[in-house]
């Protein structure tokens, strides 16, 4: 289970931090939306100025390796674990929530996440507009 922040976000809602400077983040950021059916996701670039208003208990450094995902009760989940809340959550989602909650799997799916992670602008290439500055 991952950290905890004070939120005052609406019961049921759910805020994913992501890099919205990466394509690769925001094609899947975009894959989730359509998947929200319930409209329950707020998603929210790490680059946004609120992010650091709303959440300052996250480093941007933190927030630029991972994705987080922060839902109505302030639990913070990150990276593997923030995929497995999202594949419990959103229904469109729940055909992976079994493969990725087998007793035992999540270093596996940890290890799957960093490596997608760490390789995210090699596979979907850099920002469109040339503002990376993460290389």
């Amino acid at each position: 289970m991952g950290s905890s922040v004070v939120t005052t976000q609406p019961s049921g809602t759910i805020t994913v931090l992501y890099d919205g400077q990466c394509r690769f983040c925001r094609g899947q950021i975009a894959m989730l939306r359509r998947c929200d059916l319930a409209g329950r996701l707020r998603c929210v670039s790490l680059h946004d100025p609120l992010v650091a208003d709303e959440f300052p208990q996250l480093s941007a450094e933190a927030l630029g390796r991972e994705m987080h995902v922060v839902d109505a009760s302030g639990q913070v989940r990150v990276g593997a674990e923030a995929v497995r809340l999202l594949s419990r959550r959103l229904p469109l989602l729940w055909p992976l929530a079994l493969p990725l909650h087998v007793p035992g799997s999540l270093p596996l799916w940890r290890w799957l996440y960093s490596l997608v992670a760490r390789n995210r602008y090699r596979l979907a290439g850099r920002c469109d507009d040339g503002s990376c500055h993460r290389h």
